[in-house]
Protein backbone atom coordinates (compact mmCIF):
# COMPACT_ATOMS: atom_id res chain seq x y z
CA UNK A 1 0.00 0.00 0.00
CA UNK A 2 0.88 3.83 -0.73
CA UNK A 3 2.09 6.14 2.06
CA UNK A 4 -0.17 8.82 2.47
CA UNK A 5 0.38 12.56 4.37
CA UNK A 6 0.24 10.76 7.42
CA UNK A 7 2.66 7.92 9.18
CA UNK A 8 -1.22 6.70 10.39
CA UNK A 9 -2.89 6.74 7.05
CA UNK A 10 -2.53 4.54 3.67
CA UNK A 11 -3.71 4.00 0.05
CA UNK A 12 -4.09 0.96 -2.46
CA UNK A 13 -5.92 1.95 -5.98
CA UNK A 14 -7.46 0.38 -9.10
CA UNK A 15 -7.25 2.53 -12.55
CA UNK A 16 -10.66 2.30 -14.00
CA UNK A 17 -10.23 2.02 -17.50
CA UNK A 18 -13.85 3.68 -18.52
CA UNK A 19 -13.15 6.82 -16.18
CA UNK A 20 -9.79 7.05 -16.52
CA UNK A 21 -9.48 7.63 -12.92
CA UNK A 22 -7.83 5.76 -9.77
CA UNK A 23 -10.42 4.41 -7.33
CA UNK A 24 -8.94 3.90 -3.60
CA UNK A 25 -9.06 2.41 -0.14
CA UNK A 26 -7.74 3.74 2.93
CA UNK A 27 -6.22 2.57 6.01
CA UNK A 28 -6.28 4.57 9.13
CA UNK A 29 -3.54 2.31 11.42
CA UNK A 30 -4.29 2.97 15.08
CA UNK A 31 -3.03 1.51 18.25
CA UNK A 32 -7.10 0.14 19.23
CA UNK A 33 -7.69 -1.16 15.84
CA UNK A 34 -6.94 -0.36 12.37
CA UNK A 35 -10.11 1.07 10.07
CA UNK A 36 -10.80 0.45 6.13
CA UNK A 37 -12.58 2.61 4.37
CA UNK A 38 -14.36 1.38 0.96
CA UNK A 39 -11.87 -1.15 0.85
CA UNK A 40 -11.34 -2.41 -2.69
CA UNK A 41 -10.15 -6.08 -2.95
CA UNK A 42 -6.48 -6.60 -2.42
CA UNK A 43 -3.35 -7.89 -3.89
CA UNK A 44 -1.19 -10.70 -2.23
CA UNK A 45 1.25 -7.58 -1.45
CA UNK A 46 -1.10 -5.30 0.01
CA UNK A 47 -3.03 -7.91 2.21
CA UNK A 48 0.51 -8.90 4.01
CA UNK A 49 0.86 -5.39 4.46
CA UNK A 50 -2.61 -4.70 6.20
CA UNK A 51 -1.46 -7.89 8.21
CA UNK A 52 1.99 -6.33 9.27
CA UNK A 53 0.29 -3.47 10.29
CA UNK A 54 -2.28 -5.43 12.77
CA UNK A 55 -5.30 -6.04 10.33
CA UNK A 56 -8.22 -4.64 10.48
CA UNK A 57 -10.88 -3.98 13.35
CA UNK A 58 -13.54 -1.99 11.40
CA UNK A 59 -14.75 -1.12 7.88
CA UNK A 60 -16.82 1.62 6.92
CA UNK A 61 -18.68 1.74 3.57
CA UNK A 62 -19.82 4.88 2.82
CA UNK A 63 -22.10 4.11 0.28
CA UNK A 64 -24.05 1.23 -1.85
CA UNK A 65 -21.68 1.78 -4.75
CA UNK A 66 -18.62 1.52 -2.58
CA UNK A 67 -19.25 -2.11 -1.34
CA UNK A 68 -16.26 -3.40 -3.40
CA UNK A 69 -14.71 -6.49 -1.25
CA UNK A 70 -15.86 -4.80 2.21
CA UNK A 71 -17.72 -7.89 3.46
CA UNK A 72 -14.57 -10.52 2.03
CA UNK A 73 -12.06 -7.86 4.66
CA UNK A 74 -14.18 -7.62 7.48
CA UNK A 75 -14.92 -12.06 7.33
CA UNK A 76 -11.12 -12.36 6.81
CA UNK A 77 -9.76 -9.93 9.67
CA UNK A 78 -13.11 -10.62 12.13
CA UNK A 79 -13.60 -6.85 11.78
CA UNK A 80 -16.82 -4.32 12.75
CA UNK A 81 -18.70 -3.87 9.30
CA UNK A 82 -20.41 -0.14 9.30
CA UNK A 83 -22.46 1.49 6.74
CA UNK A 84 -24.98 4.63 5.82
CA UNK A 85 -27.93 4.67 8.36
CA UNK A 86 -29.82 6.31 5.25
CA UNK A 87 -29.70 2.60 3.22
CA UNK A 88 -30.06 0.37 5.92
CA UNK A 89 -33.47 -1.12 4.37
CA UNK A 90 -31.63 -1.21 1.24
CA UNK A 91 -27.47 -1.83 1.85
CA UNK A 92 -26.43 -4.73 0.02
CA UNK A 93 -24.30 -6.20 3.06
CA UNK A 94 -25.27 -7.00 6.43
CA UNK A 95 -23.62 -4.52 8.76
CA UNK A 96 -23.23 -5.24 12.44
CA UNK A 97 -23.18 -0.76 13.19
CA UNK A 98 -25.07 1.87 11.06
CA UNK A 99 -23.31 5.22 10.91
CA UNK A 100 -24.98 8.79 10.51
CA UNK A 101 -24.92 12.43 10.72
CA UNK A 102 -23.16 13.44 14.11
CA UNK A 103 -21.77 9.93 15.28
CA UNK A 104 -18.12 9.41 16.46
CA UNK A 105 -17.82 5.68 15.86
CA UNK A 106 -14.09 5.69 17.62
CA UNK A 107 -11.80 8.63 19.13
CA UNK A 108 -11.31 10.88 16.15
CA UNK A 109 -13.49 9.41 13.84
CA UNK A 110 -16.45 12.11 12.69
CA UNK A 111 -19.10 11.27 10.67
CA UNK A 112 -20.98 13.14 8.29
CA UNK A 113 -24.14 13.05 5.80
CA UNK A 114 -24.45 13.90 2.67
CA UNK A 115 -27.23 14.73 0.98
CA UNK A 116 -28.15 15.10 -2.62
CA UNK A 117 -25.64 12.60 -3.76
CA UNK A 118 -26.56 9.52 -6.00
CA UNK A 119 -27.22 7.38 -2.90
CA UNK A 120 -28.87 8.29 0.21
CA UNK A 121 -26.97 9.82 3.37
CA UNK A 122 -23.34 8.78 1.56
CA UNK A 123 -21.14 9.17 4.81
CA UNK A 124 -18.53 11.42 4.42
CA UNK A 125 -15.86 11.11 7.46
CA UNK A 126 -13.29 13.26 9.18
CA UNK A 127 -10.08 12.40 10.68
CA UNK A 128 -8.80 14.07 13.77
CA UNK A 129 -10.44 17.40 12.38
CA UNK A 130 -7.74 17.37 9.53
CA UNK A 131 -8.83 14.64 6.78
CA UNK A 132 -11.81 14.43 5.11
CA UNK A 133 -12.69 10.83 3.05
CA UNK A 134 -14.84 10.65 0.71
CA UNK A 135 -16.88 8.21 -1.40
CA UNK A 136 -18.66 9.66 -4.63
CA UNK A 137 -19.64 13.12 -4.11
CA UNK A 138 -16.77 14.95 -3.73
CA UNK A 139 -13.94 13.29 -6.24
CA UNK A 140 -10.42 14.55 -8.08
CA UNK A 141 -10.56 13.68 -11.97
CA UNK A 142 -7.68 16.68 -12.45
CA UNK A 143 -4.50 16.63 -10.26
CA UNK A 144 -4.95 19.71 -7.80
CA UNK A 145 -8.48 20.37 -7.20
CA UNK A 146 -11.94 19.10 -6.30
CA UNK A 147 -15.34 18.46 -8.25
CA UNK A 148 -18.40 16.90 -7.67
CA UNK A 149 -20.48 13.81 -9.29
CA UNK A 150 -21.56 14.64 -12.80
CA UNK A 151 -25.07 16.59 -12.25
CA UNK A 152 -26.59 13.69 -14.34
CA UNK A 153 -26.03 11.13 -11.17
CA UNK A 154 -26.64 13.67 -8.06
CA UNK A 155 -30.06 13.87 -7.01
CA UNK A 156 -30.01 17.40 -5.29
CA UNK A 157 -27.22 19.63 -6.05
CA UNK A 158 -28.09 22.24 -3.78
CA UNK A 159 -28.62 20.06 -1.31
CA UNK A 160 -25.52 18.64 -1.71
CA UNK A 161 -23.28 21.42 -1.93
CA UNK A 162 -24.97 22.06 1.48
CA UNK A 163 -23.91 19.12 2.89
CA UNK A 164 -20.36 20.06 2.08
CA UNK A 165 -20.37 23.53 3.45
CA UNK A 166 -21.50 22.59 6.49
CA UNK A 167 -18.71 19.99 6.93
CA UNK A 168 -15.90 22.96 6.11
CA UNK A 169 -17.97 25.12 8.83
CA UNK A 170 -17.59 22.22 11.31
CA UNK A 171 -13.85 21.62 10.45
CA UNK A 172 -12.02 24.18 9.27
CA UNK A 173 -8.74 22.92 10.18
CA UNK A 174 -9.17 20.26 6.97
CA UNK A 175 -5.97 19.99 5.22
CA UNK A 176 -6.49 16.60 3.32
CA UNK A 177 -9.12 15.40 1.02
CA UNK A 178 -9.01 11.68 0.13
CA UNK A 179 -11.34 10.87 -2.79
CA UNK A 180 -12.94 7.54 -3.43
CA UNK A 181 -12.27 8.43 -7.19
CA UNK A 182 -9.91 10.29 -9.01
CA UNK A 183 -7.00 12.42 -6.97
CA UNK A 184 -6.65 13.10 -3.41
CA UNK A 185 -5.67 16.60 -2.06
CA UNK A 186 -2.79 16.66 0.65
CA UNK A 187 -3.05 20.42 1.16
CA UNK A 188 -5.38 23.13 1.33
CA UNK A 189 -8.62 21.37 1.96
CA UNK A 190 -10.82 23.04 3.92
CA UNK A 191 -10.48 26.19 0.82
CA UNK A 192 -11.06 23.78 -1.91
CA UNK A 193 -13.56 22.76 -0.34
CA UNK A 194 -15.03 25.67 0.35
CA UNK A 195 -14.51 26.66 -2.97
CA UNK A 196 -15.91 23.66 -4.60
CA UNK A 197 -19.52 24.13 -2.45
CA UNK A 198 -19.73 27.82 -3.12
Amino acid sequence: MKSLHRPDLFAWSHFDEARNVDFHGVVWVRPDGNVLIDPLPMSEHDRAHLQALGGAAWVVVTNSDHVRAAQALAEAFGATLCGPRAERETFPLRCARWLGDGDEPLPGLHVHELHGSKTAGELALVIDGTTLVCGDLVRGHAAGRLNLLPDAKLHDRAAALASLQRIVAAHPRLDAVLVGDGWPLFGDGARALAALAA
